[in-house]
């Protein structure tokens, strides 16, 4: 049976080294001295924590893609809907207003998709912080099989960089490919629309409408962007590593 593992190297100047040194040191001293027998027990424990951690994850991005699939069905069939209204209206009289009201609908099912969307986002950076921290634990009983883990066995950011794509350092196209952007997208249109037709509504200016939606868009794009930026670094400066890579 494979001795344990030296443990992870802290990296410097961190402001959480201290914390980080400590719960290194703890984890140390409870694994010096296992026998094979309870090496075994424990890796079992933590080969069941896993599985249960990738069924959640399974289950949540599931969840979510489920949800942004409706969603983009209910602004298709709205669209469809508006032009078989606005064919049997002639775009006049009553169709204004059941315009507006569809398009109101439709941008509060989208704000409440796209906070589960980023909600769903934190969450699977938590399950990947977590599974990563089992890795580590798997190297602390068994340091030999570190050449066979392909994702990050570290809990800090470059883990979690490694485990989301363990090959090549990630450019922003990670974020501007995911689903959560395809949903931005739609979500800042449909409020763009939605404002621009109160405008055109009120003053019956397609000028003042256009350039009206198109601001509420932008800004509307930059504001979700921050907030989704934020939930990000709010996970990261409250998460304390166990175990750091040694570029960090």
């Amino acid at each position: 049976m494979a001795a344990d593992a030296p443990g992870p190297v802290p990296s410097p100047g961190e402001g959480d080294d201290d914390r980080s040194a400590a719960a290194s040191d703890d984890r140390l001293r409870g694994a010096t001295g296992l026998t094979d027998a309870q090496k075994s027990l424990r890796a079992q424990m933590l080969a069941t924590e896993h599985w249960s951690l990738l069924a959640s994850r399974s289950t949540t991005q599931s969840e979510v893609l489920t949800r942004i699939a409706i969603f983009l069905t209910l602004v298709s069939a709205g669209l469809v809907t508006l032009g078989v209204l606005g064919n049997a209206t002639g775009f006049r009289g009553w169709f204004g207003l059941a315009a507006i009201g569809v398009i109101v609908l439709l941008t509060l099912l989208g704000v409440i998709t796209q906070v589960r969307v980023f909600n769903t986002a934190t969450e699977d950076l938590a399950y990947v912080l977590a599974m990563n921290r089992l890795r580590g634990a798997y190297l602390d009983l068994d340091p030999g099989i570190e050449p066979y883990f392909l994702m990050g066995t570290t809990d800090d950011g470059p883990g979690i960089d490694r485990t989301y794509y363990p090959f090549a350092p990630r450019d922003r196209t990670q974020v501007f490919g995911s689903s959560m952007m395809v949903m931005l997208v739609v979500n800042t249109a449909l409020g763009g629309l939605l404002v621009g037709s109160l405008v055109f509504a009120a003053t019956s200016s397609p000028g003042w409408s256009l350039a009206s939606g198109a601001v509420v868009a932008v800004a509307a794009f930059v504001l979700w962007m921050l907030w989704g930026y934020r939930g990000y670094t709010e996970v990261m400066r409250v998460h304390v590593p166990l175990r750091r890579s040694p570029e960090a």
